[in-house]
């Protein structure tokens, strides 16, 4: 429960996924937006395709951390992915605070 009061800090989350071996860095914006920027070493799964998740995974054991552009449709996703039967994601939020490095389309 408390876990709905915790600010979300995506740097603090990036940071966390560097230093967790075979942990997956999720981004569930569009593909447009994904191909724009995104943070180095992530994945791109749209929340619109959210459902096949597994397929792109596999192990619903690995730590997921899940971001977007705001915080909004990773706190879906991870709803999501939690009731799929993932056990350890964790909403990381919005790529919008994030302070480090993207990558960028080229």
């Amino acid at each position: 429960m408390f876990e709905l009061f915790r600010k979300r800090d995506i740097n603090q989350g990036v940071e966390e996924w560097r230093s967790t071996e075979g942990a997956i860095l999720l981004d569930v914006r569009t593909k447009e937006e994904y191909r724009t920027y995104h943070i180095e070493g992530s994945i791109n799964i749209p929340l619109q395709t959210i459902d096949e998740a597994e397929v792109h995974i596999g192990d619903k054991n690995k730590r997921i951390y899940v971001y977007c552009q705001s915080g909004v449709r990773s706190a879906s996703a991870s709803r999501f992915l939690k009731k799929a039967g993932f056990s350890d994601v964790i909403d990381i939020g919005g790529i919008s605070a994030y302070r480090g490095s993207a990558a960028k389309a080229q």
